[in-house]
């Protein structure tokens, strides 16, 4: 993403220059601001694909800045600048999910190496986005193996029995039926079904329970409760025909 537009933040002229400069050269559009409240006014009327934000500002701090840009514009990677004294309030921004956190000074080199990282997210977390917008956009009943999945009221059915699914579990079964055979890591999921990244051990904490919620429920429709399957170590697939007859076994009917 080298046309990607990157705001850095930082009230040091010297620093803020010297990050503009090399980002510049990189090939990236940069714009610079001297403070949080500036950061905060261009945020609302510019698309901003990553910020470099200075931790400690007169005025509105990094962390202020951070909790008004989650708001405003969630999709934004930020990179948090730190000096060594502090490392403390460094972890507390981590926990508001910001993509990384450099020590001042930084050099040129690990400032392009974690933005290009912070840019790569970005971007794989917008394609997932897609995906679920794509997904939102199918027609809302499937028929599969005998059994119906109704997406809009979010009911399974077999013509004998019914079951209903919380959103969540109806959302996460939607991108399974959509996505027969794909491996989806924890933290795709998280995104798809809840709407926010998160770290991959947070990610599977929260699939834990919500898969195993799914499972319980369609333990009575075997067609979908057999597909359901998990991937050690990555995530979990709903597996399509092909690869259910790889392990040599047929769908139950």
């Amino acid at each position: 993403m080298i046309n990607a537009h990157i705001l850095v933040v930082d009230d040091e002229p010297v620093t803020r220059q010297s990050l503009t400069d090399i980002l510049r050269l990189e090939g990236y559009s940069v714009t610079s601001v001297p403070n949080g409240e500036a950061a905060v006014d261009y945020i609302r009327m510019h698309s901003v694909d990553l910020m470099l934000l200075d931790l400690r500002m007169p005025g509105m701090s990094g962390l202020e800045v951070i909790k008004v840009l989650s708001q405003m514009s969630p999709d934004t990677e930020i990179i948090m600048l730190t000096a060594h004294g502090s490392m403390e309030t460094a972890v507390e921004a981590l926990r508001h999910r910001i993509h990384d956190y450099l020590l001042k000074p930084a050099s040129p080199a690990q400032v392009l190496e974690s933005v290009a990282r912070g840019l790569s997210r970005r971007k794989a977390k917008l394609e997932l986005k897609g995906s679920a917008g794509a997904l939102d956009s199918v027609l809302p009943e499937i028929q599969f193996d005998g059994v119906g999945v109704d997406l809009v009221r979010r009911l399974v059915s077999d013509g004998e029995t019914t079951v209903q699914l919380t959103p969540a579990e109806g959302h996460l079964l939607k991108v399974f039926l959509e996505n027969p055979g794909r491996v989806f890591t924890h933290r795709e999921l998280v995104l798809l079904v809840q709407g926010y990244d998160v770290s991959q051990r947070e990610a599977q904490e929260i699939l834990r329970p919500l898969i195993s919620r799914l499972r319980n429920k369609l333990e009575v429709f075997p067609p979908l409760h057999v597909r359901i399957v998990s991937v050690r170590g990555t995530g979990y697939l709903f597996e399509s025909e092909q690869q259910i007859r790889m392990r040599g076994e047929e769908p139950a009917q």
